[in-house]
């Protein structure tokens, strides 16, 4: 690897050279220095997609060379690492679906850039609104043993598990966790306030797409998304899509968490990518409608307008917080980046493009006045995974 290009987060013009990591970033000075150099930013990070392109990480008959493929499409959007996420379902249904990633993880070339997985559920709400798309028939209480089965179906990496603090023995639960080196999220919750202090002091440390995933209706105060606002020991993952989250609470909300304590999250399922209609996603049928203006598409369960997972690409996402959030460029990809990777404890990943770490970059094009991006090179690890041997520019 070797490219020239203007640092997104700095803004600085760099030369970066590296190979699995990256060994010199040296400003450029006089002549080198051009306005026409393309944007360079880490690559981005996923710490929550349930699948891709028409391929289903909760499924444990996902061809593994369709996993492959589904993760050469995120290359294309910047995404570099990822967790691919299980949602609720029977033991077996998810056991199978991890065993199935862990061995796609072994097998593939892509496999690097799974850099564990994260288990939503089942231990959720089973309240309606709160447990959003998962399947009730599902949901049960935390498990210690079960947890254990779990993890050894994924060979040890699960790397982030959302639950909810509301039942009995929850603590407990996340402590275990937490002592095997796991993020523990609060998530599909109705949680009261103690019970999310209870959380958080047992060791959880994030709040997984905070402001979704909750009822319709709800007391001013206080709440279960205020008590995760207020509580600065809680990084928060956000969906930034324009749909599953208005303006004003995408605002108010990065405001209160503060950007340093933010993560952009883009909670794809498999539709993503995909043309419009109907699809299944584990247990549940979903229907995946495309925007009229060109937008983000949403997925919904199937008949209703209940949303399902999104169909956001990363890329997209970054747009969309200098959109709506009136984010800079440095900030939106910070969210997408080193902001994840501190959240999901990723190593290599939290200094951003610096000698030393692992040489994951994405260069892209930027539309000041329309805050828009496009991509245009990927690189993991040093390697070129999406675009041309030649610079676009």
């Amino acid at each position: 690897m070797k490219c020239f290009g203007r640092n997104a987060v700095s803004g600085e013009m760099i030369m970066v050279e590296g190979q699995q990591g990256f060994t010199a970033v040296d400003p450029l000075l006089g002549a080198n220095a051009r306005e026409e150099l393309p944007w360079l930013a880490p690559g981005f990070i996923d710490l929550q997609v349930n699948g891709f392109a028409g391929v289903d990480y909760c499924a444990p008959t996902s061809p593994i060379e369709e996993i492959g493929r589904s993760i050469r499409a995120q290359y294309a959007t910047g995404v570099t690492r990822l967790l691919p996420t299980v949602i609720t379902g029977s033991h077996e249904v998810m056991a199978g679906a991890l065993r199935r990633l862990a061995e796609a993880k072994e097998q593939l070339l892509e496999g690097e850039s799974m850099v564990g997985f994260h288990v939503e559920g089942p231990h959720i709400s089973a309240e309606d609104g709160p447990r959003g798309a998962h399947p009730l028939a599902a949901v049960r209480p935390p498990d210690i043993e079960e947890f254990e089965r779990l993890n050894e179906a994924a060979r040890g990496d699960i790397k982030l598990i959302t639950i909810s603090p509301e039942w009995p023995g929850t603590p407990r639960y996340i402590e275990h966790i937490v002592r095997a080196g796991i993020v523990a999220s609060i998530g599909h919750t109705k949680a009261d306030s103690q019970q999310i202090a209870d959380a958080v002091s047992a060791g959880a440390t994030m709040s997984t797409h905070l402001g979704n995933g909750a009822h319709a209706m709800m007391a001013r105060h206080p709440n279960y998304i205020w008590d995760q606002l207020a509580d600065d020991r809680l990084t928060a993952s956000f969906i930034a899509d324009g749909i599953h989250l208005g303006r004003a609470f995408l605002k108010a909300a990065l405001r209160a968490k503060g950007l340093e304590r933010s993560v952009l999250v883009t909670d794809a399922v498999m539709p993503a990518l995909c043309p419009a209609g109907d699809y299944r996603l584990g247990e549940v049928d979903v229907t995946l409608h495309t925007s009229p203006d060109g937008d983000v598409d949403r997925v919904t369960l199937r008949g209703g307008t209940r949303l399902a997972g999104s169909a956001l690409r990363m890329d997209r996402g970054i747009e969309k917080l200098m959109q709506l959030a009136n984010l800079s460029l440095a900030q939106a990809v910070t969210l997408a980046t080193s902001n994840a990777a501190r959240a999901g404890r990723i190593a290599g990943r939290l200094r951003g493009i610096s000698p030393g770490e692992k040489a994951d970059m994405v260069e892209f094009s930027h539309d000041a006045q329309r805050q828009t991006i496009r991509v245009q090179r990927t690189w993991v690890a040093g390697r070129l995974v999406f675009g041309s041997t030649e610079s676009a520019v």
